[in-house]
């Protein structure tokens, strides 16, 4: 893991002694151990940037629906997102900190059952979990009185999935686990409310459970001078695509596309496409903006293209991605992916109208907002960002355009 940091400071996976944030965080009680989440303004690292301590505090206040059920701690281990492998490198190098942040979960909600959904492709790093775990519980680190409190119960299984995209949502993730076709909720109800077996649930990102450890170890100030006043913290990327130096960095929040592309070897990109296939491409032109919660927010994936790349091509590859992943649960997303690559394949040859073109666009908008989850509402970002950026490129290439339409 490449650890660059603009401020010096040394706050990352690297610097997190083992124990220490979970031994902290055991001195505190339930609403302190919250309060301290809070205190760090930590997001989902997932995405979606929720905040980390306003989904522990639903949780928290949230009741088992009967006498003898209980609450859930899930570990989204479902890496699906293209371009994205930094929660392998963690939970392949850094699990320790992944399974304290779930125990410090444990302990602030009131659960005692923890579950790592693992994406299926990772079906090897599956030994090396469990071995993990195994020292822990022989630690006393799992199981019974953690940390020497009464009454503490806590404990992880690992569970496999099956390698659908989808699953990377947390309604189709539970689903999934309750042996379901992976397929997302209505929402509300939300997990924290009614989540796994209809108990409330708390889902987080591999990364944001060990920064939860990071944050306890080092404090929520340490962490919090990182980033920016709405995205703080530091953040793992997966950098990919045409650099020299590809591979998962640690920045702070808030390093602008072109900061990054110089740490990596990619200052002669043409674009870079920010948050996987789900993302956004951003042309050079705008290399100043920053990635972050407030301006270009990501999960991780930073997919870098040189200036020899076929934008066209890549809409294609991504829109392909999503016609193969759509659950096809809802309308827009079912049938709006197919439509939108059928344009894609109808401007490369030359056989895309500007009426044909204006209406793929509106189509991806109503998706964006119609679709019924994430994967829907996503899907034509990729599409969408490149017409509005590289349109003479798109346009150069179909001479039924230039003269108007067919």
């Amino acid at each position: 893991m490449h650890v660059i940091d603009s401020r010096k400071t040394p706050f990352t996976f690297d610097s997190v002694e083992r124990g220490a944030g979970l031994a902290a965080a055991l001195k505190l009680s339930r609403a302190d151990i919250i309060a301290t989440v809070a205190a760090s303004n930590l997001r989902g690292r997932g995405g979606a940037g929720f905040p980390t301590a306003t989904k522990w505090n639903l949780a928290a206040a949230a009741r088992v629906k009967n006498e003898g059920d209980h609450k859930y701690v899930v570990c989204n281990a479902d890496e699906g997102e293209p371009g994205t492998f930094k929660d392998r490198v963690l939970l392949s190098d850094y699990a320790e900190l992944v399974f304290e942040g779930m125990t410090i979960a444990a302990r602030a909600i009131g659960a005692p059952r923890g579950i790592v959904y693992l994406r299926g492709e990772y079906l090897y790093l599956r030994p090396h979990l469990e071995t993990v775990l195994r020292h822990r519980r022989e630690a006393g680190l799992l199981g019974s009185d953690i940390g020497g409190i009464a009454g503490f119960v806590f404990d992880i299984e690992i569970r496999m999935g099956s390698g659908a995209y989808v699953c990377g949502e947390e309604t189709a993730l539970i689903e999934s686990l309750e042996g379901q076709r992976g397929e997302p909720r209505n929402r509300p109800p939300f997990p924290v409310d009614t989540g796994f077996l209809g108990q409330p649930t708390v889902v987080n990102n591999v990364e944001t459970l060990a920064a939860v450890t990071a944050i306890f170890a080092n404090g929520p100030d340490a962490f919090r001078l990182l980033g920016s006043a709405k995205s703080a913290g530091f953040k793992l990327f997966s950098v990919s695509g045409d650099c020299t130096a590809p591979g998962v960095y640690e920045f702070p929040l808030g390093i602008t596309v072109r900061h990054l592309l110089e740490q990596v070897g990619g200052q002669d990109a043409k674009a870079v496409q920010v948050g996987g296939a789900s993302g956004v491409c951003l042309p050079a032109a705008q290399f100043s903006r920053r990635i972050a919660f407030e301006d270009v927010g990501t999960g991780g994936s930073i997919i870098v293209f040189g200036p020899h790349r076929d934008m066209l091509a890549v809409a294609r590859n991504f829109m392909e991605f999503f016609v193969e992943e759509s659950c096809g649960q809802c309308t827009p997303c079912r049938i709006g992916n197919v439509k939108i690559l059928e344009g894609i394949e109808r401007l490369e040859r030359g056989e895309c109208s500007t009426a044909y073109l204006k209406e793929l666009r509106a189509l991806g908008e109503t998706m964006q907002l119609a679709s019924k989850c994430g994967l829907g509402q996503s899907s034509p970002n990729a599409f969408l960002s490149i017409m509005d950026h590289f349109q003479d490129e798109v346009l150069g290439r179909t001479p039924s355009l230039a003269g108007g339409e067919r």
